[in-house]
């Protein structure tokens, strides 16, 4: 019986197009996702110059996770090297999504361009802030839709007496 051979490896430079966001799970692990773009450029028929991005999402896991919230932030140049991965998961409504990503298993900074990584506080606090922000949204918009409805029973319930003098035009 012959045995099937198999590769999945990924090797990437590119920069970083979002920074770090470092997460624990429910089991304890840790886990750091950002962004990673790579560009290709070729001449056409034409002989013109053309160019692509391609956006990468990568993840990493554990101590490499929090290296990498350590050490990246936007704009680096970064070696990343790992396997693709692709997730499936139904939300509410029963719709099937796909998310293909990167899983590292090694990482390297090749040119941080006098930038400083964010560290793990930040990349905690980012996620917190995303939460939190997204949070702070719905409760504005729930006091606005509630702030609406009492201006407008206001309106309802007052009546011409209620009119000023001063409040007149003319």
């Amino acid at each position: 019986m012959a045995t099937s051979r198999s590769l999945n490896k990924v090797m990437i430079i590119g920069n970083l197009t979002r920074d770090p966001v470092i997460k624990t799970t429910p089991t304890g692990a840790t886990v750091c996702t950002f962004g990673i773009a790579t560009n290709s450029s070729w001449k056409d028929e034409k002989g013109e110059m053309q160019e692509r991005t391609e956006f990468h999402n990568v993840v990493s896991w554990n101590k490499l996770a929090e290296i990498c919230a350590q050490l990246l932030c936007v704009g680096m140049l970064v070696y990343v090297e790992g396997e693709i991965r692709t997730r499936t998961w139904d939300d509410e409504n029963s719709v099937r999504h796909y998310r293909t990503e990167v899983r590292i298993t090694d990482m390297k900074l090749l040119d941080s361009k006098g930038k400083s990584g964010v560290g793990v506080a930040g990349a905690t606090e980012q996620s917190r802030s995303e939460e939190k922000d997204k949070k702070e949204e719905e409760v504005v918009e729930e006091k606005e839709k509630k702030e609406e409805s009492s201006d407008d029973k206001k309106d309802e319930e007052k009546g011409d007496d209620d009119v000023a003098p001063e409040d007149l035009p003319f």
